[in-house]
């Protein structure tokens, strides 16, 4: 039974640890995304993963079972995993430099969230014309 508990307890503290390091991440990439050496593409990319990441809202709702969970389990890290290989290595070397000294900063994207509710409300407006569509002549 104690040994259970360990492995819960080692568990969190691994994910814990996991976490830290990806809010880290991320402000090291939001530094880099403003550094004049990242290449156009990486910061065209960059803005919309990083900008997700920072959104106060997923596309994808957690409450939605298994897929509300896939953005931030898959999509985000292997959109952080391509701007990591699109940006220099001097430039995110610096950039995480900046992110450890701010400590836990706290970086939120209200233009993010706009996209996002856009996003959102333009798939609605999608599924209202195809279902229109689709019945209006029936």
């Amino acid at each position: 039974m104690l040994s259970v508990m360990d492995d819960r307890q080692g568990l969190l503290a691994r994910l814990s640890t996991w976490a830290n390091g990806l809010k880290r991440e991320i402000a090291a990439l939001w530094f880099a995304l403003r550094d004049p050496v990242t290449p156009w593409y990486a910061k065209a990319l960059g803005f919309l993963v990083v900008g997700y990441a920072i959104s106060p809202i997923d596309l994808i709702p957690d409450f939605i079972p298994v897929l509300g969970y896939l953005d931030d389990i898959v999509l985000l890290p292997l959109g952080l995993a391509l701007l990591r290989r699109l940006i220099p290595t001097e430039v995110m070397t610096r950039s995480r430099e900046r992110a450890t000294e701010a400590g836990q900063l706290r970086i939120t994207s209200r233009a993010a969230a706009v996209v996002v509710v856009f996003l959102w409300l333009g798939a609605a407006l999608l599924i209202v014309l195809f279902v229109i569509g689709r019945f209006a002549g029936h």
